[in-house]
């Protein structure tokens, strides 16, 4: 029995042993072993694509009005007794904006009148003098100089006539001054505090400011190295801040450039209704911005999604054949809704990210689906 017990320990040790020893031959896991990338995006390739490309010149500038008219008293010193329009009227050609108190000037007028009147009757009086006078001469009835003097008496009295018709004509004149007309169709664009009832005006006051025709333009303030591609008649499309848009025409582009800023007027009429009424979309003052139409021409264009902004400059990515990306700074030509040129940086077979590239950094990986699958949103590394 001891025997058999001594056996069994010695077969267990054994096994023991042999246990340790295939235990120490196993390969131990290496922990340090790297996982596969994961990317960073899934992305569209595409490549650059010659198009016709709508030319334009993008500016800035200022709603104004094509021509202001400035109204107001041409007679002083006469009291306002009525106001007939405000701010936003609209006007007829010889309609009546304003009236003052015409007392003095019709007293004025009547006594202009008078002295006419008068002025005349002395006038005749001396023509018949220098009627029997001029029948007398040569008889020795009258001296030279008593003839000279119903002919000068004449011509004094002919004088003071015309004297007497001019102060009438002024008479009239500041009567007619009593009421304010409008000088053109239009808008009122301004009132003046003076033109208030019971106010005193000076001659000269401003009293309203009108918006000839209803027309407006846009004055647009081009660089000077860009005036050579503006031409008259050009079309051009103006946006207002609300985002109405209008089609105008150049008119004139201004003869001298600011030496402050370089930059030139260029003046585009607006159609005609585009500031009608109060709920327009243009109005003058209004800052606006254009694009000039220079027509088509053909270039490389890629998607608008494909090119990124970053410090200043222009960059699409390159996808390599290992699925990285390379950040690639590009120059760009014109832009419309959905394409972009591209003027110079990368070659016409080279294989671009269509979209997605404000979410990738150089060096990326990225995932590739075909064109027609839509790209899905960055992944989270």
């Amino acid at each position: 029995m001891i025997a058999v017990r001594q056996a069994l320990a010695a077969l267990a040790g054994l096994t023991c042993l042999a246990a340790c020893s295939s235990g120490g031959d196993a390969p131990a896991p290496n922990p340090s072993a790297a996982t596969p990338a994961k990317p960073a995006l899934t992305v569209t390739v595409t490549t650059p694509e010659s198009r016709d490309m709508e030319r334009h010149l993008s500016a800035n500038g200022s709603i104004a009005a094509w021509q202001e008219a400035s109204l107001g008293a041409e007679s002083g010193g006469l009291r306002l007794i009525d106001v007939k329009v405000n701010v936003g009227a609209r006007v007829k050609r010889g309609e009546l904006l304003a009236e003052f108190a015409a007392d003095i000037p019709k007293a004025d007028e009547a006594q202009a009148r008078a002295s006419l009147a008068e002025a005349e009757a002395a006038l005749q009086e001396a023509r018949g003098n220098a009627a029997r006078a001029r029948s007398v001469d040569g008889s020795g009835a009258l001296s030279a100089q008593q003839l000279q003097q119903y002919l000068t008496a004449e011509a004094a009295a002919d004088a003071r006539v015309k004297a007497a018709r001019a102060s009438l004509a002024a008479a009239s004149l500041r009567l007619r001054h009593t009421r304010v007309l409008a000088s053109d169709d239009g808008v009122i664009s301004y009132r003046a505090p003076a033109a208030t009832l019971g106010a005193v005006v000076p001659q000269g006051q401003e009293l309203f400011r009108l918006i000839r025709q209803h027309r407006l333009e846009w004055r647009a303030d081009v660089p000077a190295a860009e005036l050579a591609r503006v031409q008259l008649g050009q079309k051009v499309r103006i946006t207002a801040p609300g985002g109405s848009r209008v089609i105008g025409s150049v008119r004139m582009v201004a003869p001298t450039v600011d030496t402050a800023t370089r930059n030139a007027l260029v003046y585009i009429d607006l159609p005609a209704g585009a500031g009608n009424g109060a709920e327009a979309a243009f109005k003058a003052g209004m800052f606006a911005r254009g694009d000039f139409a220079l027509g088509k021409s053909r270039g490389l264009t890629l998607p608008r999604q494909a090119v990124a902004m970053r410090d200043g400059f222009n960059h699409v990515f390159l996808v390599g054949a290992d699925n990285r990306v390379t950040q690639t700074k590009v120059e760009v030509g014109y832009r419309d809704t959905e394409r972009v040129e591209i003027l110079a940086g990368i070659k016409p077979d080279a294989r671009v990210v269509a979209s997605g590239a404000g979410f990738l950094n150089d060096g990326d990986l990225v995932q590739l689906v075909p064109p027609d699958v839509k790209a899905l949103a960055p992944t989270t590394r």
